[in-house]
């Protein structure tokens, strides 16, 4: 059954990021004889779109053709949809024009082609029902998973981590570092601001991840940073785990997520977590972390400076994290994901 089935890789060659890593670790887990297409070198932009329009149908012949990451081919009806957020239908005021302009022609029409479609969790389902008027029988949602190289790391390798990035003291609170607007770094700034006289003056603010601007995105990096903030940039995979593990707490009050990933890494690695009340990050962390509205700069400074001085707290959001985490893994989602695809083959 599985020979039937053909997979959309044309982003797998992208940066990691929460799309990009869902594709790979699904495809990892294939059954076998599933088989990849993809162009002959990376595309992005205009011709990657362009790639995937005219060129991927003539590769999917009679087969279910599945599409991971949010885009696929207008011409193949006989196709499953992995859609992990509606952000550029719900704020397309967060991303240059041409991108949203582009995704918001395209998803409501693809939505409404493909034979079904998957989501990761149920709040991305409800968008689509609201906003595209696709039928609920029409959707599955299968979660995310973790891999298990997240989990809490011993104090040497946590030390080694810390010198390859230079950071400046054992003591951080993790928060990422990315130009996407929904990730609220101007709010996470503001806050480390307002914070700096009440908290140990050996704290730092540790950001990560991808700080290029990449022509998605309209904003910009700031450039004045308050004083102990420490921009570590692009991390390599093998070493995000001890970054997290680390950390006093993850900081993640992210205004719109279509699952949440980075929370699970967290907790996972038995980090305490403050993330947001809102979109679909409650799926993710239950009532293992605190919970605040992203938008309210003061709810968060009290969740931020309650977690930094309440050891015992810490430790319980730690065990709950850590257990809940274990309710995802990429197997569980690799199973039901490629048990719809077989269905409709």
């Amino acid at each position: 059954m599985s020979t039937r089935i053909v997979c959309n890789a044309r982003n797998i060659s992208a940066p990691l990021t929460g799309v990009q890593r869902y594709t790979r670790e699904l495809l990892q887990r294939a059954p076998e004889g599933v088989t990849e297409i993809a162009p002959p070198y990376p595309l992005s932009g205009a011709a990657g779109h362009l790639w995937e329009q005219c060129v991927l149908p003539l590769h999917s012949h009679d087969r279910t053709l599945w599409s991971p990451g949010n885009t696929g081919p207008l011409a193949v009806r006989n196709q499953v949809l992995t859609i992990h957020d509606l952000a550029t239908i719900d704020h397309p005021e967060w991303f240059s024009r041409r991108f949203a302009t582009w995704y918001n022609f395209l998803l409501p029409k693809l939505v409404q082609r493909v034979v079904h479609v998957i989501t990761i969790s149920h709040f991305t389902k409800q968008r689509l029902i609201e906003r595209c008027a696709v039928s609920e029988d029409r959707i599955s949602v299968i979660p995310n998973g973790i891999v298990e190289s997240f989990a809490p790391q011993d104090t040497s390798t946590v030390r080694r981590m810390r010198e390859q990035l230079k950071i400046p003291s054992e003591h951080y609170v993790l928060a990422t570092g990315s130009l996407d607007p929904r990730k609220n770094l101007e709010r996470q700034l503001s806050i480390w601001r307002r914070i700096q006289n009440d908290v140990p003056n050996d704290l730092w603010l540790v950001l990560f991840g991808e700080t290029a601007s990449s022509g998605i995105f309209r904003h910009t990096h700031p450039h004045d940073l308050p004083a102990r903030v420490h921009v570590a940039g692009h991390v390599p995979d093998d070493v995000i785990p001890s970054l997290y593990a680390g950390a006093l707490v993850f900081l993640y009050p992210s205004m719109y997520e279509g699952f949440g990933l980075p929370v699970l890494e967290a907790m996972a690695s038995g980090t305490p977590v403050i993330t947001s009340n809102v979109s679909a990050i409650p799926e993710v962390a239950g009532d293992s972390a605190m919970c605040i509205n992203p938008y309210n700069e003061d709810d968060i400074v009290s969740a931020l400076l309650t977690i930094i001085g309440d050891a015992s707290l810490r430790a319980t959001l730690s065990e709950k994290g850590r257990k809940r985490s274990e309710q995802f893994s990429w197997e569980k989602s690799a199973h039901m994901t490629f048990e719809v695809l077989k269905s409709v083959s």
